[in-house]
């Protein structure tokens, strides 16, 4: 709803006003006695005041709101004094002609009755003045009736459509006259219908509040929809006179509401929503002290609310706001507080009144009310795109703002959206009537508006949308906003009216970002820059104002001025305006004109213009002080009375000496001199141009004919009296700048040059050092290594440097400057943090500007003397002077460069300083640990982190990994898209990031970004669920080829950049500024080549090209021209590039997926003209945002990456860079880490398919045992299915669901294919031993018939025996002789066609196959008793073993690789090639052909101890697959064995040419086979001996058959034995399958519980690893080192026994567990078997076979092995006997202390595990024995290992010396250094190991820093056991560094649990 005193009229300017001046609401007399009166926020004491008011609150919704009242001058007794503290109500009689007269209820007339409380009132009562108000809510909180005080009897009726408050109820209480208008359950009507009704009443009457029932403690959903209904019907205004009336219908239920509101947060918010107001009352509503007690709450409602009631004009009907006739200076009706009439004491509503009115409403369409808008919430990236030009009107504030800060000026231009289907049928009932009218009337007549038109609100102003938006906005977007206009060339804000406070407020706060620059060129013709924040600017002012209406727009004169092809004022014709406007009146707006030096400028000053929009006269204030401080007064003037009181001031500015410039509106005289400095120009009827050349000679003219005028300095309008400065009045802002001024007093009188070493030292000189050293340790020279040979000394000593300089770093004294910085960080506020920050950068750049200015100019000088110079050749000399002088100034110009990101990177120096040497500096106050949470409060407040220093070309990791955690603390680990930018210099990268985003990195030509830049930009919640990440972190770089770093710079600096800011985007950037070829050449070849890097190391990042400054972007066929030029020089670069990083890539496609089409954008110039006066082009912005919906649209199809993971992509590329080659130095840590992760989950998979399958063999094992011989694969497969699903499943939720699904994709296909053939594996596998098991059942079939009939005539013969005896008397001992001599017979009998087996005279085989093999007796015997061969794999070298051939033995002399094979002789010039070569190649390892054995080369050594695993793990496997447990020991096994060893022996030997391997190493080997044959073989032909020989088996049956013999004896039924026998089967079997069930369930436990179990190897690894650190055992140490796979199996044997000790209980409450389940199972058997066979009518066979088969796969049962049980009748009693004796047969085992104890299992735990765990890959690294940390063995790819060793741990020493090494793989591969091979001649240097053969090509060593010092404690630990194992010594290059010594154990095994 706009009021009609603020409608302009159509004729007139935007800045024509009608005339509001105080003069209207003066009396006759010109006496104005009004007086205001001020309400502050405590409304319970209102304060009358004379004085200005105050501002309270800039929010629209909170703001109080003053009123002038006018005293009546017929009455001498004004309501309303100085002393009053309230308004008193109007009573009815002083109104007699109002609205709301009571008269007008004439039904009351006949209801008269006495006054009381209660009662219906006359309308001529008298007594105070009268109270309205409605009641609303529910009909169940209210009981109507007689005694009702407020309502009566009368219900509402809503049958009618009528609306039930239709006719208020008259009542008198309290002495106060009360009209109550009965809204109850009104809000179940239907709304529409009854709005005019609505309408009429609140039009009629004056509203005090809105009652608000509720019944109390029972708030329904009803109720709760009450107050929406409210707000729909009477619009939001409406809750600010709302109390809400709580009834009762006990009397103790009023003590229940404090408890309501605290346990009742809905009821809560409900009277918070109603500002807390509340009263109780009876249901009956009858109790008068109730009632009193509210209406003095109605009265204090009213007096809290300024006296205003609640009117028509605050209505908002559903949907619509109320119409508004727009006629110009018609009468217009209050809208607030206006009463019945105009009596003593009434309230006038003013025109500020009104126009505070129409801002709220103003905002109210905008919808921004009731909230501060911030500048996070407009820089999110939104769903909407903001290209459109037309929008819906609630959508003008957020487009607006959208569009400004992409710099798009045409923000001012926007349309907003009509609703087309209305429109249309509009039209289509306008259709005019077909019959001939009269055409004069149809051309000329007055058209009639649609009845809809009339109510239609005028179009929204867009100038009051951006003012609307200013005065919503937090103080940093009001600054965001100003910055943003003045880059589009807009004039902004300088005095701006607040509608709600009535006060001028000078937001100088938000010029503070403003930089202006500009050229003169002075008499000389010289050209002079300046470049100068606005708010320091001196120029001369010129002031715009205008008196009266006038028919010219003052605005477009003055654009017209500064640059008529934009309108950098707002004028009526421009888009976006309208006849209607709310927030421009007495606002002030500034613009500079800015020369360019050229002679087309309009100014030759830089000049500043200021626009007083409305009339001047009715903003004095504003007038006042734009007239003080302007250099020339510009007036635009109707044509005025001589008496006009505005042509008093137009007089007092021709008298004064102030220039002063008259445009008459009504007057067509050209350009006239009144006098010195006045001029008058005709505006009527003139052509525009020549007027706007009059103008501008007339200023020029003012200019050049004073010699001094006022100079104007923005901050000089602060000083002014009567307005409010946003710098004083905002306390946060106040008390930021305080700090920063205090921080910037210590600069004063330092010279910028040197403050940065003064104040910042820690990244000076030292930081400098540092990366250097840093530099050097990755990538170690030829001159460094040759200042001492070992290569880990100089890494130490490197090290120790660099922590010597984080020493220095630390115990420097920390600057007062940074210590106030920090504090102000830690102790402040998070919003004064804000402005402290804002603050000290403005203040930084204003401080540093003039220096760095007259420096950049020094800089032109000298650039310019320098190229002059290079033309001539005669000036050498010359030459080389200035060059160093232009040197000096650039190294000046880069130490004056100081700001905000400078002493961030001090900070970033203190934290790494401090954490490297893990102390805190002696000289601060707060620890260093908080540093990195301080950083990472600023990235969230929008500032821009350094990721890396460009100064030093360095990134700080540790600092900014520590920021990055304290992100991920304080914002969880969320996701976020990288979007990087590359391109040359000054090509507008950071411009186009900062128009993309709204973001502020430096963009000036003078300071351009260094290094690179991170910053956060948050995802809007609308588009998060799109785009699947929360922030998009936008990385900015410095550019390539940057000028100031030629000669200090070089191609590979720009290639790492490249390489860092492509690696770490999501997306990157790449920008190409024009169409010159050379200059993207320049830059493609950079881009290509890091792309394919990324592409070497698995890193797939996206690009888009960017080709800004294009003059025709629109011209389609010449972008296709120009993309397909772009296309064929990508391809270009992508073959140069290729040869540089050796591949065979043609195409650029190759390398990334890219379409030329798509991924290519044209850009059109940035500026629309020429600069300093050209605006940013439209284009620009649109291209901007096309590219912003693309890049946005891309990212919906990635996830981004998680902080942490970004953290890590940090570290793994830098780590990469620093070393020489960035593909082979490039370890990716996050992928290695998902891939360890996965290598878990795979363990986890293959645990469940192994475990599942020991049960399946479990069952078949039991199956073949009882005489089901028939076992099928797909039986296997079929019982297997559930498994693999389950394992099938686990695996597609992990690969698809995981958060790093991304990353696993690459090895699904993998891991899925390993796992299939795993489970096939484990099926083939179990197949083949059943297969075995079944033949082994086969052939023992004859041997089980045998044992079947030795059991039936056992059986038979016992039982005829006790028979025999039983009625002999013969006592106990007698009977066990008369047993035992007859069990003698019987065994004798069955066994005398069976010969004994022999013993096993195993050595005696061994030395016998040994001799018959060729070898000497002799010494087989000697080695033999001497047990030499016991250490064989354990031995530190082999030189007793080894024989060198004879054509090296005679060879003294140690050749070079080139001289390998030749003659022996060395000339002269072959000892000088060899001397080179040493010098080129530093100290070669292992080199040498020597005379002994001693010194061969590790190489031979462990080439031999490889040959002796190999022949280990054959033989094992002979011994494995020989059939000694079914066929028993042969001597031909050993003979297999033996030939193994031969054979392999005489391989290795033929592939060797230096030595030969003597006799005793054959021998040695083979005894120590045969000796592990010896233990296996026993056991096994102990087991054949016990299942096949008959009279060991017989022996075993004795007790058995003995219990018969004697249960026989004494009487008992054969039923009773035949049980006691049957149990005594079952048990052995029972406990067999409980064993067998226990391993599993135990091994699985074991994964759970023991720590170095779970997970995968490498865990298991780590604590071996720290089990061997925590015994110090160095022969443990060399067997894991040499002997990886049996120390793991003996670590998991011990582990598994220790286990067995403590956990004891567990252990048998398992076991007994698994048996009481087992005995359950027999049990239920024995019921079955029972039951069917009664059934049938069988006997005891029959049972039995029916009891066996149930349990074929649960028990190991023979059928006939229970003899002839068909005597058995009973068989319940059988039942009976059995379930008695059955927990006899299987005694539990009362303890489990040792793994030995599970010796009936099939496998044990142990072995379990081992089988598990140690199918794997064991292949070592060739020169460290590293274990490759592949969990599958046989994996494709290379062999890796996170950490490697130092190469003396193998025994790898430097040639031609003792020395062992003690280089890291990682470390030697990066150095310049050969070995030898193979124990050949050919050195191959470390670069190029895998040259060195197969062994050493299948490995992936990664040149870096790696390391792991638990070895290097470990070398000085057992330093003199490993000198003492290989003989030699750690000395000479050999030597241990001094820092390696300091580890101790408890570092050593802190390491472990950090890296491992």
């Amino acid at each position: 709803m706009i009021n009609s005193d603020i409608i302009m009229d159509q004729e007139t300017d935007d800045d024509v006003m009608m005339d509001t001046s105080p003069e209207s609401h003066r009396d006759s007399d010109g006496v104005n006695p009004s007086v205001t009166h001020q309400y502050r926020d405590d409304m319970d004491n209102p304060q009358v005041t004379n004085q200005e008011p105050e501002d309270v609150s800039e929010n629209p919704l909170t703001h109080n709101t003053k009123y002038t009242e006018t005293p009546n001058k017929d009455n001498d007794d004004p309501a309303v004094t100085d002393s009053t503290t309230s308004v008193p109500f109007t009573s009815p009689d002083q109104d007699p002609g109002g609205k709301t007269s009571y008269k007008a209820h004439e039904e009351y007339k006949d209801n008269e009755r006495p006054i009381e409380e209660g009662s219906n009132l006359e309308p001529d009562d008298h007594g105070d003045p009268d109270l309205t108000f409605a009641l609303f809510g529910s009909s169940e909180a209210v009981h109507f009736g007689c005694d009702n005080i407020l309502l009566g009897e009368k219900k509402p009726c809503l049958k009618n459509t009528e609306f039930p408050m239709s006719i208020p109820i008259q009542r008198k209480i309290s002495e106060h006259l009360v009209s109550v208008i009965n809204m109850i359950c009104s809000h179940k009507t239907d709304l529409k219908p009854l709005d005019n009704d609505i309408g009429h009443r609140v039009n009629e009457s004056e509203i005090h509040a809105f009652v608000f029932v509720v019944r109390l403690g029972q708030l329904t959903d009803e109720e709760k929809m009450g107050i929406e209904w409210l707000q729909r019907m009477f619009g939001d205004r409406v809750l600010s006179f709302v109390i809400i009336l709580f009834t009762y219908e006990r009397e103790e239920e009023p003590d229940t509401i404090i408890d309501d509101l605290k346990n009742n947060s809905v009821l809560a918010q409900l009277v918070e929503k109603c500002g807390g107001r509340y009263h109780i009352c009876s249901k009956n509503m009858n109790n008068q002290s109730e009632m009193r007690e509210l209406i003095d709450k109605i009265k204090q409602l009213f007096i809290d609310n300024n006296q205003q009631f609640y009117t028509r004009e605050m209505y908002k009907p559903s949907g619509d706001l109320q119409d508004s006739e727009s006629q110009s200076g018609a009468e217009r009706e209050p809208s607030i507080g206006k009463t019945n009439a105009e009596p003593l004491g009434t309230l006038i509503q003013t025109d500020k009144d009104k126009q505070q009115l129409g801002a709220v409403q103003l905002i109210d369409r905008l919808q921004i009310q009731g909230k501060q808008l911030r500048t996070a919430d407009f820089l999110k990236p939104i769903a909407q795109s903001q290209s459109q030009e037309c929008c819906a009107e609630e959508e003008l504030a957020s487009v607006f703002l959208q569009k400004l800060l992409m710099l798009d000026y045409k923000a001012r231009c926007l349309r907003i959206k009509e609703n087309k289907e209305k429109h249309s049928t509009q039209q289509w009932n306008n259709d005019p009537p077909e019959d001939d009218g009269d055409d004069y009337d149809d051309i000329f007549g007055e058209t009639a508006k649609p009845s809809d038109e009339k109510n239609k609100l005028d179009a929204v102003h867009l100038l009051d949308v951006q003012m609307a938006v200013f005065h919503c906005a937090d103080s940093f977007l009001k600054q965001l906003m100003v910055t943003k206009l003045s880059q589009c060339q807009y004039a902004l804000p300088l005095l701006v009216p607040n509608p709600f406070t009535q006060q001028i407020e000078f937001p100088l706060w938000t010029f503070r970002q403003i930089n202006k620059s500009w050229k003169t060129t002075d008499d000389k013709g010289k050209v002079s820059s300046k470049f100068q924040p606005v708010y320091k600017a001196e120029t001369p002012m010129v002031a715009f104002f205008r008196f009266g209406p006038v028919t010219s727009s003052k605005s477009q004169w003055i654009n017209s001025l500064i640059n008529e092809k934009h309108n950098t004022f707002f004028h009526r014709n421009c888009p976006g305006s309208s006849r209607t406007r709310v927030l421009m009146d007495g606002l002030v707006e500034i613009a500079w004109y800015c020369p360019s030096g050229k002679e087309t400028d309009r100014f030759t000053h830089c000049v500043a213009f200021c626009n007083l929009h409305g009339d001047a006269g009715a903003n004095e204030k504003q007038l006042d002080i734009l007239t003080e401080m302007a250099s020339v007064n510009v007036a635009i003037l109707p044509q005025l009375d001589k008496n006009d009181k505005s042509m008093t001031k137009i007089q007092n500015f021709l008298k004064d000496s102030k220039p002063f410039i008259c445009l008459l509106a009504d007057n067509d005289s050209a350009l006239t001199k009144i006098r010195k400095g006045n001029y008058k120009i005709g505006l009527k009827d003139r052509n525009q141009s020549d007027v706007f050349d009059e103008i501008r000679r007339a200023i020029n003219d003012v200019f050049l004919s004073f010699e001094s005028f006022p100079i104007f300095k923005l901050e000089d309008v602060a000083k002014h009296f009567g307005i409010k400065v946003d710098e004083e009045n905002d306390e946060d802002l106040r008390r930021g700048k305080e700090s920063a001024q205090k921080m910037m007093s210590l600069l004063q009188g330092k010279d910028l040059t040197y403050i940065k070493e003064s104040l910042l030292p820690l990244q000076g000189k030292l930081w400098h050092q540092w990366c250097e050293k840093n530099k050097e340790l990755h990538r170690p020279t030829l001159g460094e290594i040759h200042k001492g040979s070992n290569i880990e000394k100089n890494k130490s000593s490197k090290l120790s440097e660099m922590l010597k300089i984080r020493e220095q770093q630390r115990t420097s004294v920390i600057s007062q400057f940074i210590q106030i910085f920090i504090q102000n960080l830690n102790s402040q506020a998070r919003n004064e943090v804000s402005y402290f920050l804002k603050w000290l950068g403005i203040l930084l750049d204003d401080y540093t500007a003039e220096s760095l200015s007259a420096l950049l100019h020094q800089y032109d000088e000298k650039w310019s003397t320098v190229l002059n110079l290079k033309k001539k050749q005669d000036k050498l000399q010359q030459l080389r002077s200035a060059q160093v002088e232009l040197e000096t100034v650039s190294e000046k110009l880069q130490a004056a460069t100081f700001g905000l990101e400078h002493i961030l990177r001090e900070i970033g120096q203190i934290y790494e300083s401090c954490s490297s040497v893990k102390r805190n500096k002696k000289n601060m106050t707060f620890d260093f640990s908080s540093l990195p949470s301080l950083a990472a409060e600023m990235m969230m407040s929008g500032f821009p982190l350094e990721l890396m220093d460009g100064d030093a070309a360095h990134v700080p990791l540790i600092w900014v990994t520590a920021v990055i955690d304290a992100l991920i603390q304080k914002l969880g680990d969320q996701r976020v898209y990288v979007l990087s930018v590359l391109g040359i210099q000054s090509s507008g990268k950071s411009t186009m990031l900062n128009a993309m985003f709204g973001l502020q990195f430096a963009v000036s030509a003078g300071r351009c970004t260094r290094g690179a830049f991170m910053q956060l930009v948050r995802v809007s919640e609308e588009m998060k669920a799109q785009l699947k990440f929360d922030y998009i972190l936008v990385v900015d770089t410095e550019g390539l080829r940057a000028l100031e770093l030629a000669g200090r710079s070089t191609r590979n600096r720009d290639n790492e950049m490249a390489t860092f800011v492509v690696g770490l985007g999501n997306m990157t950037l790449i920008n190409i500024f024009g169409e010159n070829t050379a200059e993207m050449q320049d830059i493609l070849q950079i881009v290509v080549q890091a792309f394919m890097r990324m592409k070497k190391i698995r890193l797939n990042p996206s690009c888009m090209f960017v080709h800004q400054n294009v003059s025709d972007v629109t011209a389609g066929e010449k972008n296709m021209e120009g993309r397909r030029r772009l296309q064929e020089k990508l391809d270009e670069m992508t073959k140069l590039a290729a040869k540089e990083e050796e591949c065979d890539t043609e195409f650029f496609s190759d390398v990334i997926t890219f379409d030329v089409q798509t991924d290519v954008k044209y850009f059109a110039q940035l500026w629309e003209g020429s600069p300093p006066m050209a605006p940013p082009n439209p284009d620009y912005s649109r291209n901007i945002q096309e590219l912003k919906d693309t890049i946005l649209s891309k990212a919906s199809s990635s996830g981004g990456i998680t902080l942490s993971q970004f953290k890590m992509r940090i570290s793994d590329l830098w780590s990469a860079l620093l070393n020489e080659s960035f593909v082979f130095s490039f370890k990716n840590t996050l992928e290695i880490a998902v891939y360890r992760k996965l290598e878990t989950k795979y363990s986890d998979w293959t645990w469940s398919l192994r475990s599942a399958m020991l049960s399946i063999e479990d069952k078949f094992y039991n199956r073949i045992a009882n005489g089901d011989i028939n076992v099928q694969e797909k039986d296997l497969l079929a019982d297997m299915r559930k498994t693999k699903e389950q394992v099938d499943k686990s695996m597609m939720s992990y690969f698809e669901e995981d958060k790093d699904k991304e990353i696993l994709c690459q090895w699904r296909g993998r891991f899925e294919t390993r796992i299939n053939d795993l489970h096939d594996d484990l099926v083939k596998e179990t197949k083949r031993k059943l297969d075995e098991t079944i033949e082994q059942k086969k052939a023992r079939e004859k041997l089980d018939q045998k044992r079947t009939e030795y059991e039936n005539k056992l059986f038979s013969r016992s039982k005829e025996l006790a028979l025999s005896l039983r009625n002999t008397g013969t006592d106990e001992n007698m009977l066990n002789k008369e047993f035992d001599t007859t069990w003698s017979k019987w065994v004798t009998e069955m066994t005398k066609d069976t010969p004994p087996l022999k013993e096993l005279n195993f050595w005696d085989d061994v030395t016998r196959i040994l001799f018959e093999n060729h070898l000497d007796l002799t010494i087989v015997h000697e080695r033999l008793n001497q047990k030499d061969y016991e250490q064989i794999v354990h031995r530190s070298d082999y030189c007793a073993y080894i024989r060198l051939k004879k054509h090296l033995e005679h060879s003294g002399e140690a050749v070079s690789s080139e001289e390998a094979g030749e003659s022996s002789k060395k000339s002269k010039s072959g000892f000088m090639q060899w001397f080179g070569q040493k010098i080129m190649s530093g100290i070669e390892y292992f080199g040498g052909t020597q005379k002994s054995p001693e010194n061969l080369n590790a190489e031979c050594h462990n080439s031999i101890r490889r040959l002796t695993q190999k022949i280990i793990q054959e033989t094992e496997m002979i011994m494995k697959k020989s059939p000694v447990g079914t066929r028993g020991y042969n001597d031909s096994y050993i003979q297999e064995i033996t030939d193994c060893v031969q054979k392999s022996v005489k391989q290795h030997e033929s592939m060797r040419q230096k030595y030969t391997l003597k006799k005793e190493f054959s021998i040695d080997l083979s005894l120590y086979v045969c000796d592990i044959a010896r233990q296996m073989f026993t056991k096994l032909h102990k087991e054949f001996r016990e299942a096949t020989d008959p009279r060991i088996y017989l022996e075993k049956q004795k007790a058995q058959y003995w219990s018969i013999f004697k249960n026989y004896y004494k009487g008992a039924t054969t039923t009773t034995i035949l049980s006691e026998f049957i149990c005594g089967k079952l048990g052995p079997s029972i406990l067999q399958a409980v064993y067998n069930k226990t391993a599993i369930d135990l091994a699985a436990q074991m994964r759970s519980d023991i720590p170095a179990l779970r997970e995968n190897r490498p865990n298991l690894e780590k604590h071996i690893l720290k089990s061997l650190a925590e015994k110090e055992d160095f022969g443990q140490y060399i067997k894991y080192i040499h002997n990886p796979r049996e120390h793991f199996k003996q670590f998991i044997k011990n582990e598994v026994d220790r286990y067995f000790t403590k956990q004891n209980k567990m252990i048998i409450k398992l076991f007994k567990g698994n048996l009481t389940q087992k005995e359950l199972i027999v049990s239920n058997a024995i019921k079955a078997a029972t039951v069917e066979v009664k059934s049938q009518g069988g006997d005891g066979n029959m049972w039995f076979r029916c009891f066996t088969t149930s349990l074929t796969d649960e028990l190991k049962l023979t059928e006939n092995s229970c003899g002839d049980l068909s005597e058995i009748k009973d068989l319940d009693f059988l039942e009976k006997l059995l379930s008695e004796n059955l927990k006899k047969g299987t005694k539990p085992q009362n303890s489990f202390t040792s793994i030995n104890d599970m010796k009936m299992c099939r496998k044990r735990p142990d072995e379990i595990l081992i089988d598990h765990f140690c199918q794997c890959c064991w292949v070592q690294c060739p020169f460290c024995k590293a274990i490759c940390t592949h969990t599958i063995e046989g994996h494709p790819g290379d062999h890796s290992v996170p950490f490697h060793r130092n190469l003396g741990l193998n025994g790898w020493f430097y040639r031609e010396t003792t020395n062992l090494s003690v280089d890291i793989c990682t470390t030697a591969v990066a150095s310049d250094r050969s070995f030898y091979p193979n124990s050949s001649e050919d050195a191959v240097p470390f670069k190029d190991y895998r040259k060195g053969g197969s062994k050493y090509a299948d490995w992936s060593i990664t040149p870096d820093q790696s390391e792991l010092p638990y070895w290097k404690w470990f070398v000085c630990r057992f330093q003199k056991d490993l000198e003492e194992y290989y003989s030699k010594t750690f000395q000479g290059h050999g030597q241990i560094p001094d820092e390696w010594k300091k580890y101790t154990k408890e570092d050593a095994l802190e390491s472990l649990d950090k890296y491992m």
